[in-house]
C-alpha cells in the first residue's frame, strides 16, 4: 500500500480517531527558531565528533524527530518502514498476532485493551495489565514497536507472556498461541426479549454499513418486531473518525455529531446528521450504549453524540478520554507524521479530553473479580505523560468516580457466576431495556 493510499485512509485500529490530511502543506519555518536550529546541529556534530562510538545519520535524524514528537502528546509520532508497514496491516484488518492494543508507559508495555475473540482476550489478558517478560526475557525500556514486533509472528507459534495485574500481589505466566487476527469491526446476536445486542470492537472500514447490515438481520431474525438495542462499545480503541460519524448518522436524523477545531485551515469541520445515512433506522426503539475504560476516541464520538441528543441511555463505566484528532501527513513517498491536529467536541460542545463521556447510569462490571483492586489502577487519557489539557481546567474530583455504595450493585463475581451471569453490565443493559417500554426509555421526542 503507497503512503498516499494510507493518507487517503480513514482507517486505524488504535486508541486514536485518524483522519485523512486535509492539510498537507508543510509551515514556513519561523525566522526566530534559527537559533535553536543552531543548538541541534551542534549536538549534532559533538556527537558525531566524540561519541564514544559511531552513529549513523539515520539514528541522530529519527531520533531528533522522535524526541520532538515525544515532546507534543502522546498520540503524535513519526512513520516509517516497519511502522508503515504495521499501519498497513491494521488497514487492511488482518495480522497474524495476539489480538492486542498496546501503549508504552514509563518505559512499560500496557494493554488497553484486547480484541474481541483474539487469542489474547481468550486466555484472559484484560485492559490494565502490564507486560513485563517476552518468552522469559525482561522487555521494560524496550521500544514499544519492537515489543510488538515480537510479539507479532507465524499464526500457530506460541509465545509466553508475564503479566502484572494490578490487584495481584504476584505476576503470572501465560503462554498465548499466535492466531491470525481477521479483525471483525462488528458482530451481533438476538437476545431473549427481542432485544437486539450489537458488538462494535474498532472502526475500521465501512462499520457504518456493517451495523446496519446487522440491524436488518436482527430484524430478520425477530420477525420485524425488535424491543431494544444494545449497542456495545466497550473495550473499543477507537479508529476512523468517518466511520465514528456513519455509526452515529445510522441512529440520528438532525443536528450535529461531532465537531473539530484545529489551528489550521480547513481543520475545523461540523459533521452532521443525514449526510452518511438518511433517518433513524430505529426509531421508536429504545437504545442502551455500553461504555468503558477502555472506550475511546471514536467509540467516544457515538457515545456523545447519543447522549447529547438524548438517543440513547450511556451505561457502563467513564470512558477513556481521549477527544484529539490524529491526520496522516506524508513526507514523501516511504514516511509522515500522525500528528494531533485538532479536538472534537460533543455537539453540546463538551470536550472529551481527559475526562471522557460519564454515563448516565454508571454499571461496574461486576462480573470481574479483580474489580474493586484493578479499578485503582485503570489507566485514561489524563494518566498519560504529556497528554492535552482539557481548556475547560477539570479539577481531580471531576475525574474520580463516585465512590457511594449503590445498593443494586452489591453482588460478588462469585455470586453472579452460580446465576450464570458472566458479563454483568451486559446482562443490566438488558434487563433495564426488558422492563421499559419503547416508548419512554432514550426515545427522542419529536
Amino acid at each position: 500500500m503507497k503512503i498516499a493510499e494510507l493518507a487517503r485512509s480513514a482507517a486505524l485500529v488504535t486508541a486514536v480517531a485518524l483522519i485523512p490530511a486535509t492539510t498537507a502543506g508543510l509551515a514556513q519555518v519561523d525566522g526566530k527558531a534559527g537559533p535553536e536550529f543552531g543548538k541541534l546541529f551542534a549536538v549534532y556534530q559533538r556527537i558525531k565528533a566524540s561519541y564514544v562510538e559511531p552513529v549513523s545519520d539515520d539514528v541522530l535524524i529519527n531520533g531528533a524527530i522522535d524526541g520532538m514528537l515525544a515532546a507534543l502528546d502522546p498520540h503524535s509520532s513519526y512513520l516509517d518502514g516497519s511502522d508503515l508497514q504495521r499501519l498497513e496491516t491494521m488497514i487492511d484488518g488482518n495480522y497474524s498476532g495476539l489480538g492486542l492494543s498496546v501503549v508504552s508507559e514509563d518505559g512499560a508495555v500496557k494493554v488497553i485493551s484486547p480484541f474481541r475473540g483474539s487469542p489474547a482476550d481468550q486466555m484472559g489478558l484484560k485492559a490494565g495489565d502490564y507486560i513485563t517478560h517476552l518468552d522469559g526475557e525482561l522487555i521494560y525500556g524496550l521500544e514499544l514497536d519492537e515489543a510488538v514486533a515480537r510479539m507479532r509472528g507465524k499464526a500457530g507459534t506460541a509465545i509466553k507472556l508475564t503479566i502484572f495485574r494490578p490487584g495481584r500481589e504476584e505476576p503470572f505466566d501465560v503462554s498465548v498461541t499466535r492466531g491470525v487476527i481477521e479483525l471483525e469491526p462488528v458482530t451481533w446476536e438476538l437476545e431473549d426479549g427481542r432485544i437486539g445486542h450489537i458488538m462494535v470492537n474498532e472502526f475500521s472500514r465501512d462499520v457504518g454499513a456493517d451495523v446496519y447490515g446487522a440491524w436488518k438481520d436482527l430484524q430478520k431474525q425477530a420477525a420485524g418486531r425488535l424491543n431494544g438495542l444494545v449497542l456495545d462499545l466497550r473495550s473499543n480503541p477507537g479508529g476512523s473518525l468517518d466511520e465514528a460519524v456513519a455509526l452515529s448518522d445510522l441512529f440520528l436524523s438532525q443536528g450535529q455529531i461531532v465537531s473539530q477545531r484545529g489551528r489550521a485551515r480547513g481543520e475545523s469541520i461540523s459533521y452532521d446528521a443525514e449526510t452518511v445515512f438518511r433517518g433513524d433506522i430505529a426509531e421508536g426503539i429504545p437504545i442502551v450504549v455500553l461504555i468503558d475504560a477502555g472506550s475511546a476516541s471514536a467509540s467516544e464520538i457515538v457515545a456523545g453524540a447519543l447522549q447529547d441528543h438524548r438517543r440513547a441511555v450511556v451505561m457502563g463505566e467513564r470512558s477513556f478520554g481521549k477527544g484529539s484528532v490524529q491526520s496522516l501527513l506524508p513526507l514523501g513517498r516511504e514516511a509522515a507524521l500522525k500528528l494531533t491536529t485538532a479536538r472534537y467536541y460533543t455537539p453540546k460542545g463538551h470536550s472529551v479530553q481527559e475526562g471522557g463521556i460519564k454515563p448516565d447510569i454508571t454499571v461496574p462490571q461486576l462480573s470481574d473479580p479483580d474489580l474493586a483492586k484493578r479499578n485503582k489502577f485503570i489507566m485514561r487519557e489524563s494518566d498519560l505523560r504529556g497528554h492535552l489539557i482539557n481548556e475547560l481546567g477539570l479539577k481531580d474530583e471531576d475525574l474520580e468516580s463516585d465512590k457511594r455504595a449503590d445498593p443494586r450493585f452489591q453482588q460478588t463475581a462469585a455470586e453472579l457466576e452460580e446465576q450464570g451471569i458472566k458479563d454483568f453490565q451486559l446482562h443490566y443493559a438488558l434487563q433495564t431495556l426488558r422492563r421499559t417500554s419503547p416508548s419512554s426509555v432514550a426515545v427522542r421526542k419529536k
